[in-house]
């Protein structure tokens, strides 16, 4: 995302794109501005001295509870902030490697998101997009995110579907 006209800060910032082994999404619900109520990506700013591998460790076991191991870069956006600011938000691949999930720090709620649900959640601006781009989630998340309302419908569509051609 390109911001022309911004005035305010740039704030180098980490996210964690952290996936299970049943091909769910870790979330978390913002708890505080900008975003707040949001579903995103755990992470945060990264404080001054602090390379973005510290900053995503740290992060992660504040917001989330969890230890990680930081791996590949996947993607990197820009997102208005408050007061003209812009978030430098660099994304990374990450492996769960202990802790328990809970919420915590600045995130309201925490928890794995199936691709079937991702579609029902709101989730911060671009999140789905940006993501399907980058080969993270499959296109029907994406297609979902314009019409949430048809999320189940859709998926209890498939559902029949599958069950109507499964051999007997």
């Amino acid at each position: 995302m390109i911001l022309n006209g911004v005035s305010g800060s740039r704030i180098l910032c980490v996210g964690a794109v952290v996936t299970d082994g049943h091909g769910r999404l870790l979330l978390i619900q913002r708890g505080h501005e900008p975003g707040a109520g949001l579903w995103s990506l755990p992470g945060g700013r990264v404080e001054p001295g602090e390379t973005d591998v510290e900053a995503l460790v740290r992060e992660m076991e504040e917001e989330t509870g969890l230890t990680v191991e930081p791996g590949r870069l996947i993607g990197q956006v820009q997102r208005p902030g408050l007061a003209g600011d812009v978030f430098d938000i660099r994304d990374y691949a990450v492996t769960v490697t202990g802790g328990t999930l809970r919420p915590g720090d600045d995130a309201a709620d925490a928890r794995w998101v199936g691709p079937e649900d991702l579609g029902l959640l709101a989730v911060t601006e671009g999140l789905i997009e940006v993501l399907t781009e980058w080969g993270v989630l499959g296109q029907e998340p994406a297609l979902l995110s314009y019409f949430p309302f048809m999320a189940a419908e859709f998926y209890s569509f498939r559902l029949v579907v599958v069950l109507a051609i499964w051999p007997r």
